[in-house]
């Protein structure tokens, strides 16, 4: 890939303004798709970046163009629906969604772009929007080897470790089963923690000894600020992006005719706090939300 790109952006987020700015310190041309869900843009524009009002203006001033949004539906309107990005595609324009989505709907789309002209390839994200900002994001990429290779050094202008999972849609697959083991151990960490104030035990002492032990690892040190001082900044990630990303995990189990009886459990205790009212809250605030069950 050569090393200025015009890059086009849809959802910029808590996770796509991080992608966004260091795109553009990067070195590349930048334009964004106008949303009332953007993070706050002053600082893109003054960096260069200009906005554009829909996905198909955004895809007509693109080579490669960065899907970032929530999940598989998010990613089908902005693509299909009238003004958008399939609308504004020239031939050969890369298309990388990086949003969390189901595989089945993945392959379908990537069908959809290449019978429009485009290339297609999955670059799922993990990591939180600190390591966005810092353009230290993982990234777990679906793609034919010549395009991943093509396409590379971009995304290491915002991304520090980039695994190349396989075909179109192993990333997603890929991603889907991460975030259900990541989700999954927060589950089970916030009811150990619950349960563990309720029986009176100190929270410094379950965290060293959980720490020490087998509940260690990367799940734990983001919800320690909250155990320790109910601080939830350290996972920014909400009940309502958990259900759903726990939802597509179940259903590709579905599709694979493989087990999921565990994530059955854990899609129920996320779907059980969206329902009492906290969707919106961050996935740390589930110890609090068990303890006062």
């Amino acid at each position: 890939m050569k090393a200025s790109r015009r890059v086009g952006l849809i959802g910029v987020g808590l996770m796509g303004h991080g992608i966004a700015a260091n795109i553009l310190r990067g070195g590349h041309a930048l334009c964004f798709l106008d949303h009332p869900g953007n993070q706050p843009v002053e600082d893109l524009l003054g960096a260069g970046a200009v906005a554009k009002g829909s996905g198909r203006e955004v895809a007509e001033a693109a080579e490669v163009m960065i899907l970032c949004v929530t999940g598989s539906p998010q990613v089908e309107a902005v693509l299909f629906e009238p003004g958008g990005v399939l609308g504004g595609l020239a031939p050969g324009t890369v298309v990388i969604d990086c949003s969390t989505a189901l595989p089945s709907s993945t392959e379908r789309v990537a069908a959809r772009v290449e019978a429009a002209g485009g290339r297609f390839m999955d670059a799922a994200m993990t990591r939180t929007p600190k390591e966005a900002e810092e353009g230290r994001l993982n990234l777990i990429v679906g793609a034919p080897e010549a395009l991943f290779t093509e396409v590379r050094p971009l995304l290491e202008c915002f991304a520090e470790n980039i695994a190349h999972a396989g075909p179109v849609g192993a990333g997603h697959t890929l991603k889907l089963l991460h975030n259900f083991v990541s989700l999954g151990f927060t589950a089970v960490l916030a009811e150990a923690a619950a349960a563990s104030r309720r029986a009176g035990i100190d929270d410094a002492a379950l965290l060293d000894v959980l720490g020490k032990g087998g509940g260690g690892g990367v799940v734990l040190e983001r919800l320690r600020p909250y155990i320790e001082a109910g601080d939830p900044s350290g996972f920014r990630f909400s009940v309502a992006n958990a259900l759903k990303d726990i939802g597509y995990y179940r259903t590709m189990t579905e599709d694979l005719a493989a087990e999921g009886g565990v994530a059955e459990a854990v899609l129920a205790l996320y779907r059980q706090a969206s329902d009492a009212g906290h969707a919106d809250k961050s996935v740390p605030e589930l110890v609090g939300l068990l303890e006062g069950k």
